[in-house]
């Protein structure tokens, strides 16, 4: 474009090394209508922060100069270019690094190359510029701030290195401080470059893999001021209380004007290391916006002497304008083009807040390392001056240096050229006094184990609206419930629905409930599995208290029966019913009462034999003592015909041996049951749910079913008998009794087959103890009642008389 592109600083020496920063934030380009020769590009205000750059690695190289150890006979010179902060600057000033000064005639080559390193940029774009225009010279590249992923491919930038790490760290650090925080539903604000394109696509990988969901994704460039107030737009109508902004420095101080522009304010800003300590964006307006900012930032490093040489080497020994006979004038410079830079000759209170100066000092250092074992240095005979250099060598002496500055930190750099990542949390804070303060708050360390690398220290935190936002798409789902996906919208959108009977949820933000085990089930909450409810028939329940008192009622009942017929065992009713039957019958229908007991309680193995098999067996008992009654009956009318003498086939002995053999075949039947089948405590689970019914199983329903089948038989048979005698003399009616007892007991386990099939639970228990007492009542009342209310009430006709049927009176 005309004129060479001279240096902003530069000094001679055996090494040059050579670097780009940004003294000028302001670019103005001349004119380009072809009708003269074109002007250099000019370049106005002050960027202080790389201004400190510039002194930083000059403070650096006069040091080294100064050294007797490292390079001692040897010197370094720099040229230092301003690039203005534009792409068309930074290109123009690599060609001029590149090209050197201006060919002289006479003028040989010796071999040595013009540039032994670049230190530089600053920003990723301009040091991708920077790292391709030098590339294919293999001159090494070493940033102190360009962290832009794509720069750890060494395949496109094999000389490239720099003395921080990667914004890789950096964006896994922005995912871990959301996640920290709860934040699952941000918004995303990028610079449209490499660094923070690269940056955020990093950022949303790991958010999506840590479960954290991004509004939305929008990305501007500084240039772009259509682009910007469609960002601002979608900030003000998103729902997300949290935004990462991983934009460069100009991005943001433009946001931030638009967001304070528009009453934007209370949205929590996690920033990057670019902006987020940077002191320029703090006025009046922005602080709204941007209070309570939290960040990572590079960690601050204080490297001793250099406030001091700021303020007085730097304007002695390096800057051209400060001096009354400088060697600038060779390169036709002009002092009006410092004129700015004179402003902040005795201003240097800036410089304990500048976190990158030293991060330029390791990149001197590491260059001068290299030269120094490249030139085979020792430390009392120096340096062989004589060697050449080629960059290609000191691009491989990079790869191996490793050592410790003066500050304490080691400089060494990984397979990517990076070095690792330590990363200050800072948050922006209003001091007493008003003034913003940049305030540590915790740390990221990469070189730490896993657990150990991020600390924050919360209660120190001061948020943005005044207290910690909670930004999330849809709130908690309580322990209890599950997340269910809303249709159409990301994962962290979602409806929470009850956990189902016997599921349970005990954390937050479940995304399933659990089924219990097989013996539990789920609270009224259902955020725990508690065990089943198991339910039996008790003998402290209403229920069964009443069974047990008509039981234990029954027996009293039969017992009182027992002792009036034992008492009047003389009298002709007593003896005309056949008091051996009765007394026997009695006694089983005491069982019958009591063997409604062992179906009460808590079934055990030995319970749920018990209580069928003394069941069958006294009810057996019973009906064969009422069968046997009904036979003496029968054969007691045919003995009064003439030429009968059947009683003497039926007489005590027989009755006693039918009953013992129609009770020994029920006991058969048990035995075989009890054998082969018998019946076991057994937990219902499937009737009801949420409760465990503890019930004793039948173990062989056929031998169940046996069993109750010959009670009926028995019965029948003994109903039939006696509906047969149903015509003997009125006086007689012990048959008409025992017909009705027989139709009673009939019916009532008719019924009894249904209700015991359709009830539930314990309600199946009480069921058979109601049908084992309403037929025991059934008996007792039916055969009995009559012939005690003769005894005690009608007294005149328990005679022989009455009973043979000789008078007139009627029985009851």
């Amino acid at each position: 474009m005309g004129d060479p592109q001279y240096p902003l600083f530069s000094k001679d020496g055996d090494i040059t090394i050579g670097a780009l920063f940004p003294v000028h934030s302001i670019e103005t380009l001349p004119s380009f209508e072809f009708k003269q020769k074109p002007q250099l590009l000019s370049c106005s205000s002050v960027y202080l922060r790389d201004f400190r750059l510039a002194q930083i690695m000059i403070f650096a190289i006069e040091e080294i100069n100064r050294s007797e150890s490292l390079l001692a006979n040897v010197s370094i010179g720099y040229r230092i270019h301003d690039t203005c902060g534009s792409r068309l600057s930074t290109m123009s000033a690599t060609m001029g690094l590149m090209n050197g000064q201006e060919l002289v005639p006479g003028h040989k080559c010796n071999g040595q190359a013009p540039l032994h390193a670049i230190i530089g940029e600053s920003e990723s774009s301009a040091t991708v510029i920077l790292s391709r225009t030098t590339g294919p010279f293999k001159i090494p590249v070493i940033s102190h701030s360009a962290s832009c992923e794509c720069l750890s491919n060494r395949k496109d930038y094999p000389s490239f290195f720099r003395t921080m790490a990667s914004d890789y760290y950096q964006s896994t650090a922005l995912a871990y401080i959301v996640k920290h925080f709860g934040w699952s539903w941000v918004g995303a604000v990028n610079s449209d470059n490499e660094f923070g394109n690269y940056g955020m696509a990093i950022f949303l990988k790991i958010a999506k893999e840590e479960g954290i969901c991004v509004e939305y994704s929008v990305k501007f460039y500084r240039t772009e001021s259509e682009k910007l107030q469609k960002v601002v737009d979608t900030i003000r109508k998103s729902t997300a209380k949290v935004i990462v902004a991983f934009v460069s420095l100009p991005e943001m101080g433009l946001l931030a004007d638009q967001l304070s522009i528009q009453n934007i304010t209370g949205l929590q800003m996690i920033g990057v290391k670019s902006w987020i300590t940077v002191r320029s964006l703090i006025t009046p307006n922005s602080f709204p916006v941007l209070g309570g900012s939290l960040g990572f930032a590079m960690r601050k490093i204080d490297v001793k002497g250099f406030a001091d040489y700021v303020l007085k080497e730097f304007w002695k020994t390096a800057f051209p304008c400060s001096q009354s006979n400088g060697n600038y004038s060779q390169y036709a410079l002009s002092c009006s083009r410092y004129e700015d830079l004179l402003l902040l000759k005795n201003y240097n209170e800036d410089v304990p807040e500048q976190r990158y100066v030293s991060y330029v000092y390791k990149a001197v250092y590491a260059v001068a390392h290299s030269l120094h074992s490249l030139l085979k240095c020792k430390e009392q005979e120096g340096c062989e001056k004589g060697l050449t250099i080629q960059p290609l060598q000191l691009v491989e002496a990079l790869k191996m240096v490793n050592f410790t500055i003066k500050t304490g930190d080691r400089v060494w750099f990984d397979s990517t050229g990076g070095a690792v990542a330590q990363y200050e949390v800072v948050n922006w804070q209003q001091d007493s006094d008003g003034s913003i303060i940049f305030k540590s708050v915790g740390y990221y360390d990469a070189s730490l184990p896993p657990d150990q690398r991020f600390k924050l220290n919360t209660e120190t935190i001061i948020w943005a609206g005044g207290q910690k936002p909670r930004s999330v798409c849809s709130k908690s789902c309580p322990p209890g419930t599950r997340k269910a996906a809303q249709n159409g919208r990301p994962v962290c959108c979602y409806d929470c629905i009850p956990c189902a009977e016997g599921e349970i949820s005990n954390e937050t933000d479940s995304n399933n409930c659990k089924q219990c085990p097989r013996e539990y089930w789920s609270n009224v909450e259902k955020n725990k599995c508690m065990l089943k409810t198991v339910e039996f028939l008790s003998f402290t329940e209403v229920m069964g208290v009443v069974l047990v008192f008509f039981s234990v009622f029954g027996v009293g009942l039969t017992a009182m029966v027992a002792i009036l017929f034992y008492s009047k065992k003389d009298t002709p009713i007593v003896k005309a019913n056949n008091s051996e039957l009765s007394f026997l019958l009695l006694f089983s229908l005491s069982l019958c009462f009591l063997c409604s007991l062992t179906f009460i309680g808590r079934p055990t193995e030995w319970s749920c034999m018990l209580r069928h098999t003394a069941f069958g067996i006294t009810f057996v008992l019973c009906i064969s003592c009422v069968l046997g009654k009904t036979i003496v009956v029968l054969m007691a009318f045919k003995a009064t015909l003439p030429g009968s003498n059947v009683m003497k086939w039926f007489g005590p002995t027989q009755q006693r041996l039918s009953v013992l053999a129609f009770t020994l075949v029920q006991v058969l039947i048990c035995v075989l049951w009890l054998t082969l089948s018998p019946p076991f405590p057994h937990k219902n689970m499937k009737y009801y749910k949420e409760n465990i019914i503890l019930q004793c199983s039948l173990g062989s329903t056929v031998g169940f079913w046996a069993v109750l089948g010959y009670i009926g038989i028995l019965a029948v048979l003994c109903f039939i008998l006696a509906f047969l005698a149903r015509t003997l003399p009125d006086n007689f009616n012990e048959a008409k009794f025992i017909t009705f007892s027989m139709l009673i007991f009939c019916a009532v386990w008719i019924t009894f087959i249904p209700a015991y099939v359709s009830s539930p639970g314990k309600f199946t228990v009480a069921v058979e103890i109601f049908a084992i007492l309403a037929s025991s009542f059934s008996l007792l009342f039916c055969i009995f009642a009559p012939k005690c209310y003769v005894i005690l009430f009608k007294p005149e006709q328990n005679t022989k008389q009455h009973m043979m049927g000789k008078t007139t009176s009627k029985s009851c």
